[in-house]
């Protein structure tokens, strides 16, 4: 019965799989943030490569 609650105790004590956890939610929040921020600056791009183009529309005869 000791050996029993010796690893209950041992199991609570160890946070190795809480912090392993905590790794994986940060890097699963930065991974949606990075995605965010891509798809805004593609669309900044794309604006400014649309500018171009009517830009060289616009003087050509």
């Amino acid at each position: 019965m000791s050996t029993i609650t010796s690893a209950i105790k041992a199991f609570v004590a160890d946070e190795n799989g809480v912090t392993a956890i905590e790794y994986g939610l940060i890097a699963s929040l930065i991974g949606v943030v990075m995605a965010g921020v891509a798809g805004e600056v593609g669309t900044k791009i794309e604006q400014a490569f649309e500018y171009i183009r009517d830009q060289f529309t616009a003087t050509t005869p």
